[in-house]
């Protein structure tokens, strides 16, 4: 029988917390540093995307060798007592067009899940010096100060939505108040889980992106849920696959208002 090895939380929680800051230094020697002739430096980004991907899977081998790190393709789903049981789920830059422009909205996302079940979740926003956090089923941080989402019982006009691309061509919106796209799903959702903003939809994401910031929201109080109101289950795409369904994050008890001023396009 395999020996089962345990590690404590308080442990993990500084490895993740200190890793993703050193992640975050690293990050900054890219940043802003796009081609200007170019509306979009896909080079720069790639190398940064590499670098950051082979610092962290170095860092983590030093500390975990034996912890594994999320890729796109199926994970084995049995039940572990060794080491292997943890996994990490890394995501090097959210909000790729920020980042190589020189703009402050992008982030860096960390989270751990052991045999499955959500355990830690962090995002870094190093040029605004930003660390959200939280450990699942407990409280949420920026960095050393709780968050919780907004207490507003119902969206008003100094209400605040925000959007992916697209959003206009896909839906056709009676929000009363004030709508933006800031370039960074992680972000969005950070920003709704410290209460400056009520609620986000999201469109085309990823397990590795929404991993980290799904622990953050529920542990300030918030839900990701599917525009037609059921529950969403992250683990549902832990084989890699995109999630092309539309997402709305925000406090459970202002979903049905949010949701009848989303209409879709036709």
């Amino acid at each position: 029988m395999a020996e089962t090895i345990t590690h404590n939380i308080d442990d993990l929680s500084q490895f993740a917390l200190d890793v993703i800051h050193r992640c975050g230094q690293e990050a900054m020697n890219y940043y802003g540093k796009g081609n200007p002739n170019l509306k979009f430096d896909e080079e720069l980004v790639t190398q940064a995307e590499i670098h950051l991907s082979e610092f962290f899977k170095k860092e983590l081998e030093s500390k975990y060798p034996e912890h594994l790190i999320f890729s796109n393709t199926p994970q084995k789903r049995d039940y572990r007592h060794d080491q292997k049981r943890y996994l990490w789920i890394f995501d090097p830059l959210d909000g790729l067009s920020n980042f190589q422009a020189g703009i402050p909205i992008w982030g860096i996302s960390l989270a751990l899940i052991e045999n499955f079940w959500p355990v830690f979740g962090a995002v870094y926003m190093p040029a605004t010096g930003d660390l959200f956090h939280a450990r699942a089923g407990a409280k949420a941080f920026r960095n050393n100060k709780p968050i919780q989402i907004s207490t507003k019982e119902n969206v008003n006009d100094e209400s605040i939505l925000f959007i992916y691309s697209r959003f206009h061509h896909d839906f056709h919106s009676s929000f009363p108040g004030k709508i933006f796209n800031m370039g960074s799903t992680a972000a969005h959702i950070c920003y709704i889980a410290m209460g400056r903003a009520e609620v986000a939809i999201t469109s085309h994401e990823s397990y590795r992106g929404l991993a980290a910031s799904q622990i953050i929201i529920e542990a300030a109080g918030g839900k990701i849920f599917k525009m037609d109101g059921s529950n969403f289950h992250l683990g549902d795409y832990l084989d890699g696959q995109k999630i092309d369904e539309r997402l709305m994050i925000l406090a459970p008890g202002i979903f049905s208002q949010v949701r009848n001023c989303i209409q879709q396009a036709e």
